[in-house]
């Protein structure tokens, strides 16, 4: 028994630093761009690499990032139309997962199968209608045009009909002896129950908005309106030989995604590990 105890502990060490090795192998191009954004020019492709800069130039490096371009204003751009969008499709994605899970009405069956079709049609094969629509209808190159372009999600609905499923009828025949309808039975019941998976959605649609490049890329034509991916284009094409410069843009370009990431993968442990135990 001890002798097996102890190969059982061998292979957890083992294993352990084969995960911390593959960890750093995949984490290997995030450090060096953070490595890099904090280098003089002259050091960011020194070899052997230098993860940690001998010769440091953070400040001049981020202050010219954010001085000398209109970086700020492409970051406030995109986390007007991010939040917007998030919030707009989080709160259309619940409403039309508690109507398919709850609500039973004629044709329920067949709407659903509907949506869950449009889903296998790629997003670059409408993307000629949507532009003419855009146009006709006034919302092209417009902010809220984007935010209505990513707001209708039949993943979100998918994914949260499913927890919406979860909740056992008794709680709704209950509400409604209360002289509850739908609404109140939304929006006090329901949705709470399913808070994990509200953030879930939310934080991976707060991801998908802000790293989108292509709707932003068709729809907009006003630089004042670009969102952040669209000015690190920009601004890599301005100064496409200064790579420390663009890292720095980078580096500052991740950093919301990081914090939303840190401050609800609780929620998201939370969400996956709940679906798993109904699933």
């Amino acid at each position: 028994m001890n002798l097996m105890n102890k190969w059982n502990v061998i292979k957890k060490v083992i294993l352990t630093a084969i995960m911390c090795v593959l960890g750093f192998v995949f984490m290997s191009p995030f450090l060096w761009m953070i490595s890099a954004s904090m280098k003089p020019e002259v050091d960011v492709f020194t070899f052997p690499i230098e993860w940690i800069p001998k010769h440091w130039n953070l400040i001049e490096n981020y202050t010219t990032v954010w001085t000398t371009t209109q970086f700020p204003l492409f970051y406030w751009n995109s986390i007007k139309v991010t939040v917007g969008t998030t919030l707009l499709s989080v709160t259309l994605a619940c409403m039309s997962a508690y109507a398919f899970a709850k609500i039973k009405f004629r044709g329920s069956g067949l709407f659903f199968m509907i949506i869950l079709a449009i889903y296998l049609i790629p997003s670059q094969a409408i993307l000629v209608p949507q532009f003419l629509i855009f146009r006709w209808i006034g919302l092209f190159d417009s902010h809220l045009g984007l935010i209505l372009l990513g707001s209708f999600s039949v993943l979100g609905t998918f994914m949260l009909r499913q927890f919406y499923l979860g909740i056992h009828d008794e709680y709704i025949e209950s509400a409604k002896m209360d002289g509850a309808g739908h609404i109140r039975i939304f929006f006090s019941v329901c949705t709470p129950l399913v808070r994990p998976a509200i953030a879930t959605y939310a934080i991976l649609r707060f991801i998908w908005t802000w790293n989108d490049y292509q709707g932003p890329l068709i729809f907009l034509k006003t630089k004042e309106l670009f969102t952040i991916q669209l000015g690190i284009q920009s601004f890599a094409t301005l100064n496409g030989a200064l790579y420390s410069l663009i890292m720095a843009g980078a580096v500052s370009a991740i950093l919301p995604l990081l914090i939303i990431f840190i401050i609800g993968q609780k929620h998201v442990i939370e969400g996956i590990s709940v679906g798993g135990v109904k699933g």
